[in-house]
């Protein structure tokens, strides 16, 4: 089948599945004092590093994995206990977007075409989990949406390369997309401006999102069932956290600024789940360092960090207001949080004192209070994707099997590893 041909199928099949009614809608977690959880290694594609980036209500999981040698990453669904290794467009490289907040079964994705960028602007596909320079980072990278196998190519605005990030239950996508303006103002290598988008693949219909006045560039991230979508906009230089100016709720078309927690750089939103509360991260006056934060009803609110720690970053919310994120010292060793009314917690405390696995980074979570993202096995010294689920032990069980676990102290190479993987290239 050729790949004009495919791209209709998925369309056809992207139009018939949402108009589908919803079987798995959300279902809110009970509200306990303790939760635990069991704690399921995902594995990798051949390689010894994978990051689950989102998990749905119907229990999806979507990320990336490192090939076999490690100098590759390809975009995966796990779901019932299998990986799927979703390809990408060409290029060598590949990885899924997140929030994964839809329940139809889109999975956004960034990926890589075998077209090298013509302005060598080499948007650096640092591997999203490993940090390190993944091969063929001078080709152009694009937004895609997969769908029951087919894969559906994100348009730009003009320009070459692009982003999917985010995806809500009515099947609009969001991310960024070059245009064809030439801004002598960008920093190099990067040549062309880029905006925020919200893209209806059953149309092909992608509009661009203005950034916040007086800002050049921007990014989309996040998507609720209302269509308010959630980014960063800011100056122009190649796509990273650090050119976010201001963190940004559009709504209606226009775009509102969510504050600051009072640094410059680094100002961006992650997720907004359906009742318009957003979660991200912003830095502190000076930009030394960056904290987690939530937003509600025009308030941002400082989620600080766990204690000892020195930076936060909020990645996803539920529609239960629970927000998950990586909380890390001073020396880049790092590790999953939970925040639930109004309380931070290591989610190391919550799971079996007997696991091999210390989490890293939580990075998506459902409604069930199902969280995925990126742990540290240290059995093996690999860095496997989890998925926690809750399991709600009380008593004095509880007490004896979910002890205090010591913060390890994690390799050199892992910690400048999560720390460029996170900051460097994931947006």
């Amino acid at each position: 089948m050729r790949p004009q041909t495919k791209n209709i199928a998925g369309l056809a099949l992207l139009v018939a599945i949402l108009q589908i009614p919803l079987v798995a809608q959300s279902q809110h977690t009970t509200k306990e004092e303790s939760p635990s959880y069991t704690v399921v290694n995902l594995g990798t594609l051949g390689g010894t590093q994978s990051a689950a980036w989102g998990i749905n209500n119907r229990g999806w999981v979507a990320g990336s994995a490192n090939l076999a040698g490690d100098q590759t990453e390809h975009p995966f669904l796990w779901r019932e206990g299998v990986m799927t290794d979703l390809g990408t467009l060409g290029g060598p490289n590949g990885t899924a977007g997140f929030p994964l907040k839809n329940n139809v079964g889109l999975i956004p994705a960034i990926v890589q075409t075998s077209t090298a960028d013509p302005l060598d602007e080499n948007w650096p596909f640092y591997c999203t989990i490993s940090g390190n320079l993944c091969e063929g980072s001078n080709f152009i990278n694009r937004g895609l949406l997969w769908v029951d196998g087919f894969k559906i190519p994100m348009p730009t605005l003009g320009g070459n390369n692009g982003f999917a990030f985010g995806a809500n239950d009515w099947g609009q996508v969001v991310g960024l997309a070059e245009k064809a303006t030439v801004d002598p103002n960008c920093v190099a290598p990067q040549v062309l401006d880029y905006e925020a988008v919200i893209w209806t693949p059953w149309n092909n219909r992608i509009m661009e999102l203005p950034p916040y006045p007086g800002d050049t560039i921007g990014g989309a991230i996040g998507i609720n069932d209302s269509g308010q979508a959630v980014g960063t906009s800011g100056t122009c230089g190649t796509p990273s956290p650090a050119i976010g100016i201001h963190a940004l709720l559009w709504q209606d078309g226009a775009a509102i600024y969510l504050g600051s927690l009072g640094g410059v750089i680094d100002n961006l939103a992650y997720a907004i789940n359906n009742q318009g509360q957003v979660v991200g991260a912003s830095d502190l006056p000076g930009d030394t360092t960056t904290h987690a934060f939530f937003w509600q009803n025009g308030t941002m609110t400082d989620l600080g960090t766990l204690p000892g720690d020195f930076n936060s970053v909020a990645f996803s919310i539920n529609n239960d207001g629970q927000v998950v994120g990586q909380s890390c010292d001073v020396n880049g060793n790092c590790r999953a949080f939970l925040w639930r009314n109004g309380t931070m917690t290591d989610l190391n405390t919550l799971i079996p004192s007997d696991s091999s696995l210390y989490l890293l980074s939580a990075n998506d979570l459902n409604d069930q209070g199902e969280i995925v993202g990126q742990a540290f096995d240290q059995s093996t010294g690999a860095a496997p994707a989890f998925s926690l689920v809750p399991t709600h032990v009380r008593g004095e069980f509880a007490k004896s099997h979910l002890q205090v676990r010591d913060k390890p102290e994690l390799p050199e190479s892992l910690r400048q590893q999560l720390q460029k993987g996170r900051w460097g290239s994931r947006f």
